[in-house]
């Protein structure tokens, strides 16, 4: 796994936005009103495409097929290794 690929992942348990070269976490915490409960989750992007969300409370990652469609490149693919998914 590489240097940034650690990073991310560490970036996401930490709960952190955090970006590094063409590689960016974005933490979202938000109140879900109706259910009185926090909405964790961790958006993912590659060169400012979003290439797949970690919901804490499901505690898995959910891909953005559109985006691997769009661009099943190498570093994508490896990007969504990294995170668990299987591509």
């Amino acid at each position: 796994m590489r240097k940034i690929e650690q990073q991310m992942i560490e970036a996401i348990k930490a709960k952190k936005t955090w970006s590094m070269d063409n590689t960016k976490v974005e933490y979202q915490c938000e109140l879900d009103e109706p259910m009185h409960a926090r909405m964790e989750q961790a958006k993912v992007y590659l060169f400012g495409n979003h290439i797949g969300t970690y919901l804490y409370r499901d505690t898995a990652f959910y891909v953005n097929f559109k985006t691997l469609r769009n661009w099943p490149t190498r570093t994508t693919k490896s990007r969504l290794r990294a995170l668990g998914a299987s591509v």
